[in-house]
């Protein structure tokens, strides 16, 4: 069997410059692919670019790009053809969270995240699918969330985006499967050493539930069945699972990684 199932593959990666997205750009690259760094800070991208080029020998690529931006994701997709021939792997991994209490929150809000995690995951798919039904061989990840399986209280929108982003899933991967293009989509658990966590979410949701960051973290490990939170390493496994040939017959798929939390 080849240590590298994703050998020479040509991968992009949205809100690739930190984080879990810098995370998958650094492990599709040790299973071989050569990866396209996309983020809204370029300076970031082309950081985990050069980094991870270095430490793996694979070609990296950073670009700008909003994925709420039409003509910038299509951009991004140009050039990424241009630069090597073809587009093998998408993982569509840029999102943000705006939590609040449902009476409260602002529709200007509301938009934002619905326009980040859902409409930029369809621009990233329209464009994709473009360039994959033609090649007839293609993968698209979406990382998407167990609040995409199940309400998420006081984050109204965040959940809505990602209910959404798993009709989106499914809907597409049943319009390109006659196309070779497989579409899926990875539920992670709570990332609790994620900057996301540690430089937003505990301080919001201390704030909100009146409790201490501390508190707010064993609270969310408590909910847990494994009783520890998801890490990087859990969520890549299953990206590059999805993103190989091993998960050839796979399409339409929400794959929980959640230590048990979400089982539907």
């Amino acid at each position: 069997m080849n240590s590298q199932p994703l050998l020479d593959q040509i991968a992009v990666v949205t809100g690739g410059a930190q984080g879990l997205g810098a995370a998958i750009v650094r492990r599709l690259a040790d299973e071989g692919a050569h990866v396209v760094v996309a983020d809204l800070n370029l300076a970031g991208a082309e950081a985990t670019a050069a980094a991870v080029a270095a430490a793996t020998g694979r070609r990296t690529l950073a670009l700008a790009a909003d994925v709420t931006d039409e003509a910038q994701v299509a951009a991004l997709f140009e050039r990424t053809v241009a630069e090597f021939g073809r587009l093998d792997i998408v993982v569509a991994n840029a999102g943000i969270v705006i939590s609040g209490p449902v009476e409260e929150f602002d529709l200007a809000r509301w938009r934002k995240v619905l326009d980040v995690n859902l409409t930029g995951y369809f621009l990233c798919v329209k464009y994709a699918a473009r360039i994959m039904k033609a090649q007839r061989r293609g993968v698209i990840i979406q990382i998407n969330s167990k609040s995409g399986k199940k309400g998420s209280f006081k984050n109204s929108a965040y959940a809505a985006s990602k209910f959404g982003g798993i009709g989106l899933t499914q809907s597409v991967a049943l319009e390109l499967a006659e196309f070779g293009v497989r579409v899926n989509a990875v539920c992670p658990g709570n990332l609790l050493d994620s900057p996301l966590w540690m430089e937003s979410l505990y301080a919001q949701y201390a704030a909100r539930l009146g409790i201490s960051e501390e508190e707010v973290r064993r609270r969310y490990i408590d909910q847990v069945p494994m009783k520890r939170g998801c890490t990087y390493q859990d969520v890549t496994n299953v990206v590059v699972f999805l993103a190989s040939d091993q998960s050839s017959y796979m399409t339409g798929q929400a794959i929980n990684v959640t230590g048990g939390q979400e089982m539907r």
